[in-house]
């Protein structure tokens, strides 16, 4: 798909026919007829009509004052609204409740058509609604709240429809039409994957109706309606697509989540339980814990230790396991030790405070020799993008069906690098026979600038990749991109904060710095007995701040 210039005053609206045109061709099997209809009718309008039309569809809601319609690149207002109102698709709104009239009209219009009924006219306008509310005056159509309206309301009928047509091109519906704007402007440029016919997000229509009605009930969650009062919505979906049954998965975990929120503890233990999210589990015993229901809570920690999903189950069940043992009356669990870190404690002048602690301890590491960079997650990650582009970005079907992608559907799911294997094998093998710099080079230099998943370009600087290349082994990198890989949604985060190198040397060391009163998060402990383990240099950096003698 190609983007237009934003030099051309309606290149909103090529970029609508775009995907109009895309929809219908990769998914005219799912299209109802209304859709169809509408594809097939709107491409027939005359330009004008069509652009207004689009420019309805790109603003927030569905109502419009008719004299905030005027776009110069369309013309006369009235003559393109014309068409759009002879096939329904634009049209007066039946009623409007008191609430939406303040959200469209201005105060002064308000106090006027109001003014009988207001005690205080020239109040705030959000005072003047306060005052009417009281009186509980139903929706009513426009001319029934003012005997001459101060302007005309229309309202976009068909957006659930642009909705639908939305969701088929981006698969999803938390993107929206700014994309490409941004992509006109050249702010995001994507990768080109090539498509093939199994390379939709939706297989069939009823697909698109549970991705519609997953997208509802999110949007219910945020507006604060109770969980109780949303999950029958969801227990007659028929949820067989696995891209489907992941937002499935995360729309339970939050549920679950403001269960608990509410106290509700048996409901939480029921939808925690039907969610695939990777720490539902943790969480049901969480839930038992804050229930004190000691014994059942002991019973599923010991069950899920046996066969832990992913490192952080392991972890959260190292600390719980003791914790309910001893409220079972059970004697002392010895934890695990973790492994011995180096130690840095630092005294820092208090001035330095202003600089962040992670760059007061930068330069002062700097000014102790060799060469310190803040990379926290960005390195690693970066590092791996660019040696295993090609892997992420295969063209493996089902993971991405439409041009505006920065990342694989897929990259959160356990299979991620199973469905890959030969291209991770080939590009990790670049590790074992010394090519991966040349290949990480040619990538830094080809995919510049282009949207990754991995890849922090704006961290990652021609000086920090040649240090990091001359000094981070082969093997070590290797070691960081396969724990990456086996739980990349928890481990690309909790990397250390510093890196520092001796390029005469060809050696680094990691640094995690820590300020008064801050403490290790468990994605950084886990990264840091990793590091221990495979043998990598690390260490942890205590900063004080000292007054100046």
């Amino acid at each position: 798909m190609i983007a237009h210039s934003v030099d051309d005053p309606l290149y909103y609206l090529h970029n609508f026919r775009q995907v109009l045109l895309w929809v219908e061709q990769r998914y005219a099997d799912l299209l109802d007829a209304q859709e169809q209809a509408f594809i097939r009718d709107f491409l027939a309008l005359g330009a004008p009509a069509q652009a207004l039309l689009v420019r309805m569809v790109m603003r927030k809601g569905e109502l419009f004052r008719s004299d905030r319609l005027d776009y110069a690149e369309i013309g006369d207002p009235q003559a393109a609204l014309q068409p759009l109102l002879a096939l329904g698709w634009v049209g007066e709104p039946e009623q409007l409740s008191l609430e939406q009239l303040f959200s469209l009209l201005r105060k002064d219009e308000l106090a006027s058509g109001f003014a009988g009924q207001l005690a205080r006219p020239r109040a705030a306008k959000g005072d003047l609604l306060l005052q009417l509310q009281p009186l509980e005056l139903s929706p009513r159509p426009l001319s029934q709240w003012f005997e001459l309206p101060p302007v005309g309301i229309l309202q976009w009928r068909l957006q659930p429809l642009c909705d639908r047509m939305r969701l088929l091109f981006f698969g999803n519906l938390y993107q929206d039409w700014s994309e490409f704007v941004l992509a006109d402007l050249g702010l995001l440029r994507f990768e080109q994957v090539a498509f093939s016919v199994d390379s939709r997000a939706l297989q069939r229509r009823g697909d698109v109706d549970v991705a519609m009605a997953l997208h509802h009930c999110g949007q219910r969650l945020e507006l604060g309606e109770a969980p109780a009062l949303i999950l029958p919505a969801l227990d007659d979906l028929q949820v067989d697509n696995p891209w489907l049954a992941r937002r499935l998965g995360r729309l339970l975990f939050a549920l679950g989540q403001q269960c608990e929120r509410l106290g509700d503890w048996a409901l939480a233990l029921a939808v925690y339980a039907r969610s695939s999210h990777a720490q539902a589990r943790i969480r049901q015993v969480r839930v038992l814990e804050r229930s004190e229901q000691w014994q059942q809570a002991h019973e599923l920690a010991l069950a899920l230790a046996a066969a832990p999903l992913n490192p952080l189950e392991t972890q959260a069940l190292q600390r719980m396991l003791p914790r309910i043992a001893r409220k079972l009356g059970g004697p002392p669990q010895p934890r695990r030790r973790p492994a011995p870190l180096e130690l840095i404690e630092l005294n820092l002048p208090r001035e330095q405070a202003a600089l962040g602690v992670e760059e007061a301890v930068r330069q002062h590491l700097a000014q102790a020799g060799g060469q310190a960079h803040y990379v926290e997650n960005t390195l690693f990650n970066s590092l791996f993008g660019l040696l295993c582009w090609d892997a992420v970005f295969a063209p493996v079907p089902g993971a991405f069906f439409n041009p505006f992608q920065a990342a694989p559907q897929d990259l959160h799911d356990a299979d991620f690098q199973h469905r890959r294997s030969d291209h991770f094998a080939a590009c990790l093998g670049r590790l074992d026979d010394g090519s991966h710099r040349e290949a990480i080079l040619a990538c830094y230099a080809a995919k510049q600038g282009l949207q990754s998943p991995f890849v922090f370009w704006p961290m990652l600087s021609q000086t920090l990749l040649e240090q990091a290349l001359a000094c981070l082994p082969a093997a070590h990198l290797k070691q960081c991109f396969l724990r990456l890989l086996q739980d990349i949604r928890n481990n690309r985060a909790g990397m250390p904060d510093l890196i520092q190198f001796w390029p005469e040397q060809g050696r680094y060391r990691m640094i995690e710095v820590k300020g008064p009163g801050d403490r290790l998060q468990d994605n950084q402990l886990r990264w840091l007995e990793f590091c221990a383990e495979q043998g990598l240099p690390v260490a942890v950096c205590h900063v004080r701040w000292s007054e100046a003698a």
